[in-house]
């Protein structure tokens, strides 16, 4: 396990409009506002969502499973964001529902609002946290610096 203590910094609130990507629209405002680290709170539909809900099979490294949602479905998410050798690397689980479907797991690529998003980022400051790529894994893993 590994630890790292953090104050909270500034918090923005934003608005994702109808066809907009949510996943664009976020990483757009962390990379103009200069955010290192934050969480990431969402709550709104989503028009098309590409979803990893689980692996393939339970094997190292995982092959994720993909479900789509397309056509309108309610989305509450939490994710997190993450300076990496990239950029900011944010990482973001949802659920979504429709009728009495349901799913829940890792947005991925495709993020496309349906009427509204709300987005709430809060700020995480004095955290010394980076995501690194694992050649194990194959995945890109928080890793605190040293003294953090």
């Amino acid at each position: 396990m590994q630890v790292s203590e953090c104050s909270l910094g500034r918090v923005f609130v934003m608005r994702v409009d109808d066809g907009e990507d949510l996943l664009s629209a976020v990483k757009g405002l962390v990379r103009e506002k200069g955010i290192a680290s934050a969480m990431i709170h969402v709550l709104g539909a989503v028009g098309e969502g590409l979803i990893v809900t689980g692996p393939e099979s339970p094997v190292i490294p995982p092959v994720p499973h993909f479900e789509t949602a397309k056509g309108g479905w309610e989305v509450l998410g939490l994710g997190t964001v993450y300076p990496s050798e990239d950029g900011p690397r944010i990482h973001m689980h949802v659920s979504v529902g429709r009728g009495r479907e349901a799913l829940t797991g890792c947005l991925r690529e495709i993020a496309t609002t349906y009427l509204v998003v709300e987005v709430v980022i809060l700020e995480l400051v004095g955290l010394s946290a980076r995501r690194v790529f694992d050649s194990e894994f194959e995945l890109h893993m928080l890793r605190f610096e040293e003294g953090s």
